[in-house]
């Protein structure tokens, strides 16, 4: 098991991709115990295969290109600006009210900060606004995604953990308003402090055309989450609702032509193959941890040391927040899922409840150096350094981590609307 271990952070350590350095590592425990590598073929296929709800992962990364692509984006976030404009930072808030809107329907960090990132930031610039204030509010709103349902990472962590999905994309939506919420704030606080400009309120007329325009674009999260709730839908379903729905809404708009089809076909194969191979090869990772019993061994260690639930919560978080920091998201929810899990059952924690602050453990990670994938796709976009965003989000990682501890330790936030909706777990 040293070797194991050893081995798969050695490769990481000299940047092998997370996806090779966890097949290597396994193939190299296989070989060094006369276990068949055909094992690790079986077990990949069943990681992969062997589960249907994992199918919503490609349709939702589809729709979330799509919605980039077609006009959908650009017409939420002139609603948003036409709501939120007239407060004191107003572009910032209608930022977060635009990724708000945004998690109803992509269900991905990446998405939002590369597609409705783009356009933000141009408004934004445009307006007068400082370039490290527009990126760093892009890039904390962009976590929201996979808080508010739809959510790519919720899929992958119930299909692990054997959770409710539906329970995990309607735990997300109060969590993830209350993190828009904690974030305008600090944005109203900073824009007052530093003199930042705010816009004419809309007028009726004008909200009412901003509404107008973007009503089929709004009814996306209704369809997707009223779905779900009223029962008549799988997670999976509504993933492939819509992508239909969005690419109908593309070609209305006429912003959808022949050559995006192929070009966001292309990108959604090239996602949902790094995603699917990351699943494979974590599934064989987990399969070998189990098999020697690491999570077991590990969860014993946690109930004999760790006095409650309340520190066990702490030590939880703090690991993952340091996790989060050198590992892409589904990478760690393949990995630690199945390590933890036995630990959150022996301490009696609510599985829904773990799996969303598990979720927004790893949120924080994609803003927090040396991976944070957000940090690098607004660099891509922006042409501002990395080390440049990095320092500017700074702020909002703190604001995020305040609304972690207190979702971590008020868990009826995250379980009320599951309960109420589904009954109690």
């Amino acid at each position: 098991m040293i070797l194991l271990l050893g081995s798969f952070f050695l490769l990481l350590c000299v940047k092998v991709p997370v996806s090779f350095s966890l097949l290597a590592s396994s193939l190299f425990y296989l070989v060094s115990n006369d276990i068949s590598p055909l094992v690790a073929i079986q077990r990949m296929a069943m990681g992969i295969g062997d589960s249907f709800p994992l199918m919503a992962v490609p349709f939702f990364i589809l729709a979330g290109s799509i919605m980039n692509t077609g006009g959908i984006t650009t017409r939420i976030f002139d609603f948003a600006d036409k709501v939120v404009g007239h407060i004191t930072g107003g572009l910032g808030h209608a930022n977060i009210l635009a990724s708000i809107i945004f998690s109803g329907m992509s269900g991905t960090a990446i998405a939002d900060a590369g597609g409705l990132g783009a356009i933000e930031l141009k408004a934004m610039k445009d307006a007068g606004y400082p370039e490290d204030f527009s990126l760093a509010v892009t890039g904390a709103s962009s976590t929201i995604g996979p808080i508010i349902p739809p959510s790519v990472p919720a899929v992958v962590f119930g299909v692990i953990a054997g959770v409710s999905i539906g329970r995990l994309f309607i735990a997300g939506v109060v969590p993830g308003l209350l993190m828009g919420a904690a974030m305008s704030v600090f944005v109203y606080v900073q824009s007052k402090r530093r003199g930042y400009p705010k816009k004419k309120r809309a007028s009726f007329r004008e909200l009412m055309d901003a509404t107008r325009k973007s009503f089929f674009a709004l009814l996306t999260p209704v369809v997707i989450i009223g779905g779900i709730l009223i029962g008549v839908i799988t997670p999976t379903e509504a993933a492939i609702i819509a992508v239909v729905y969005s690419l109908v809404l593309s070609i209305a708009y006429g912003e959808f032509s022949r050559q995006d089809i192929v070009r966001v076909l292309r990108e959604t194969a090239n996602s949902t193959v790094s995603v699917m191979l990351i699943v494979g090869c974590a599934s064989l990772f987990g399969w070998i941890l189990a098999s020697e019993q690491i999570p077991q061994r590990l969860s014993s260690f946690f109930l004999a040391t760790l006095p409650n639930r309340y520190v066990a919560l702490l030590v939880i978080n703090i690991l993952l927040l340091i996790a989060g920091t050198f590992m892409e998201t589904i990478s760690a929810l393949t990995i630690l899922t199945p390590v933890l899990m036995p630990v959150v059952e022996g301490f009696g924690i609510d599985p829904v409840h773990f799996g969303l602050i598990m979720i927004l453990n790893l949120m924080i990670g994609l803003l927090t150096p040396p991976v944070g994938m957000v940090l690098y796709v607004l660099a891509g976009v922006s042409n501002v350094s990395f080390e440049k965003i990095a320092k500017a989000v700074w702020p909002y990682i703190v604001v995020l981590t305040l609304v972690l501890f207190f979702l971590t330790y008020v868990p009826q936030i995250v379980l009320f609307l599951p309960n109420l909706l589904f009954g109690a777990g």
